[in-house]
């Protein structure tokens, strides 16, 4: 029969709490750290999910199409052209411009008052769970905090239980290493998210500046092109100097 205390150090060898308080895999560091631990791995999935899509969506090509502007201007004043150019590119950028091209003809202050609002739209489309990014850092990070108090609860329950808890650390090592673990791994998941998040904010800031510039360029050039012809229409019925009585011999 082994000796007791050869017992011990094999069952220690075999914890990976106990044995220099590594780990054989992330699987371990997963497993040992609680219930909350799943919660936890949810909320990088779907930070995950979010940034991917945010990614995919905010290309500049994707919001504002490389010449569109150019090309938009080249169809001229066949509204249905444009109209159908504008729709076919599937953008941010043709939303809007498209609700100037409705108004064409119109007051400058209706052509304007129609490009903002078509501009609010398209923000609310680009922020689309942005929000949701947001709050992730901060529901990991409370699940953490949720798995630290459990783990408490467990290591102070084990001291209630045994009356020699206190002098087998073994006993209260299985609750401290889930407290402490739960904490990582929210602060983990969270810190990644909230730098991802304020990274897809600035990129929104960016791509609405660039597209509030197309559509300032785009209702002032449409103005001027109707301005135009009343201007020369004007300049034709004014009658030449030379030719006026007063400039008569």
């Amino acid at each position: 029969m082994a000796p007791a205390g050869f017992v011990t150090l094999a069952q220690d060898a075999a914890n990976p709490i106990v044995a220099g308080g590594q780990l054989h895999s992330v699987w371990d560091f997963i497993v040992k750290g609680g219930p909350t631990m799943g919660a936890i791995i949810a909320c990088s999935l779907v930070a995950l999910a979010v940034v991917v899509e945010r990614a995919i969506v905010l290309r500049r090509k994707a919001v504002i199409p490389p010449g569109f502007l150019e090309g938009l201007e080249a169809i001229g004043g066949d509204r249905q052209r444009a109209l159908t150019y504008c729709e076919a590119s599937g953008s941010p950028a043709g939303a809007v411009l498209a609700a100037a091209i409705r108004r064409r003809g119109q007051p400058e202050a209706a052509v304007e008052k129609a490009v903002e609002d078509a501009g609010r739209r398209e923000l609310m489309r680009l922020r689309k769970r942005v929000r949701l990014l947001g709050v992730l850092p901060q529901v990991s990070t409370m699940l953490g905090l949720l798995g630290t108090i459990f783990g408490m609860i467990k290591t102070f329950q084990a001291i209630a239980v045994s009356g020699q808890a206190l002098g087998k650390t073994e006993l209260l090592a299985k609750g401290i290493f889930e407290a402490w673990t739960c904490t990582a791994a929210g602060l983990l998941v969270a810190i990644p998210v909230m730098i991802a998040y304020h990274i897809v904010l600035g990129k929104i800031d960016g791509l609405i500046v660039d597209l509030d510039k197309l559509a300032v360029d785009f209702v002032a050039g449409e103005h001027a092109r109707a301005t135009r012809p009343a201007a020369v229409a004007e300049a034709v019925r004014e009658p030449s100097p030379s030719l006026s009585p007063a400039g008569a011999v």
